[in-house]
């Protein structure tokens, strides 16, 4: 008999924990304040070391229609010149995976269709509740109370709720809110035939490659400026990402944001080729970037925080979703075949052990693009060990963040932690035992009511 499990918010961090948790042995419950829940959006990429993760939960890489990135190019944005190239090709043999490009949507629905079928070895469905925010939450009693009022009990809560988490501040006690950067994301889709079919942009997809390419002005006086390009849903979308500072955007005639005119203007250097593609694009959206200072804890009782709940980091490095994922993979590992709740203080500690100077290193350099690498070493070093080595390239970074396995981290925790060997304190015990009377009670009326 597995643990009551509640997951509040049904994203990419909160249904990958679900199915984690699920495949451990527990039920698992999401509640989602959306009516949907469904992703939106752009793009993503998949790296080795989430790649990993999702590997172990049956997640279909041909179903999310991924695709392979074969190399990441740095690129000068007004000449197109290669400055540096990265070969991706090697990725599966160096680290057992490859890296891949992924639609939200796509790798959304897919674990949707994992969360709502059995698991590997037949566990029940994931409980998935719709249009349920939740407003509340005691970590101590272990509850959560949603919109209506209703309030529903757990072993266990995980809060993937996201950047502007409703139980993050319950967590960490402070109310400090994530923060602007003061820099904005546009996003756009293009359809690979419209690219291949328009003839003022044939010399331009002939120069592409199959990998990502960050395109940067060298004299730019906005270091952080910068665009992303690559493929996905099998090389069919060329998804385009713009990092630039935050703006008025200009209305259109149809009193409708102008977003294209509004891009344009921002990377107004660029080569003519990109530029034209900016003009064509159909759905530019502009998204402002923020963030929160890395958290020294993510725990509180019996809740925990992952994803951009407890650590929200910007695009660059293409790490924030493999970091939500890692976050499943340790939750998963620590609490497989844990039926006692008395263990699940110790595995929260145990998982805050695992994760925390993990992320915060990536979020960290998830503030610096490609190559900017040293301008946050001074910052990294509170992270390392004393004479580790400390990543000061882009190639370096990429190894760091590859590199890791979070199964095995979380192994090697387990395995040399003295946690459990210690007795629960009367607090502690209280904490555990309050929720369940409470739960008889309220079993015990409705029973009364009925009858």
């Amino acid at each position: 008999m597995g643990l009551k499990i509640i997951v509040v918010g049904a994203g990419i961090g909160g249904l990958t924990a679900a199915l984690a948790l699920r495949q451990a042995g527990h039920s698992v419950e999401i509640f989602e304040k959306s009516k949907f829940a469904k992703e939106v959006g752009a793009a993503l990429g998949l790296t080795p070391n989430g790649s990993r993760v999702l590997a172990t939960l049956g997640f279909s890489f041909e179903r999310a229609r991924a695709r392979e990135i074969t190399s990441w190019d740095i690129v000068d944005g007004v000449s197109l010149r290669l400055a540096k190239s990265m070969d991706f090709t090697g990725l599966s043999k160096q680290f057992g995976f490859s890296a891949y490009a992924v639609h939200r949507v796509d790798f959304h629905t897919e674990l949707l269709r994992l969360a709502q079928q059995p698991g590997i070895s037949g566990e029940e469905a994931v409980a998935l509740h719709l249009s349920s925010a939740v407003v509340d939450c005691d970590p101590v009693e272990g509850w959560i109370q949603l919109a209506d009022g209703t309030k529903h009990y757990a072993d266990l809560i995980v809060g993937a709720d996201g950047v502007h988490s409703v139980l993050r501040p319950l967590v960490t006690g402070s109310g400090d809110a994530p923060h602007s950067t003061g820099l904005s994301a546009f996003r756009f889709l293009v359809p690979t035939s419209t690219m291949c079919n328009d003839p003022a942009l044939q010399d331009l997809m002939e120069w592409k490659t199959t990998g990502a390419a960050t395109l940067a002005d060298p004299q730019d006086a906005l270091p952080q400026r910068h665009m992303m390009w690559y493929d996905c849903q099998d090389g069919e979308i060329q998804n385009f990402v713009g990092i630039t500072a935050s703006r008025d955007i200009p209305m259109g005639s149809d009193g409708i944001p102008d977003f294209n005119t509004a891009m344009l203007e921002d990377f107004h250097a660029y080569h003519p080729d990109l530029k034209h593609v900016i003009k064509i694009a159909g759905n530019v959206t502009c998204w402002p970037l923020s963030i929160h200072d890395p958290l020294t804890s993510w725990t509180k009782g019996k809740v925990v925080l992952v994803g951009d709940a407890a650590h929200p980091m910007l695009p660059f490095g293409g790490q924030g979703s493999n970091q939500a994922i890692e976050d499943a993979g340790a939750l998963g590992y620590l609490f497989t075949a844990v039926d006692d709740v008395f263990k699940v203080s110790a595995r929260l500690k145990m998982f805050e052990e695992v994760r925390i100077n993990r992320a915060s290193i990536i979020q960290t350099l998830s503030t610096q693009r490609a190559g900017k690498e040293k301008d946050v070493e001074e910052a990294l070093k509170q992270y390392y060990a004393p004479g580790a080595k400390i990543p000061g390239s882009f190639p370096e970074r990429n190894y760091d963040a590859f590199s890791h396995n979070v199964l095995q981290a979380a192994a090697d925790v387990l395995a040399t932690s003295k946690l459990e060997q210690e007795a629960p304190d009367s607090a502690s015990t209280e904490a555990y035992i309050l929720p369940q009377m409470t739960r008889d009670y309220l079993s015990n009326q409705m029973m009364s009511q009925a009858a």
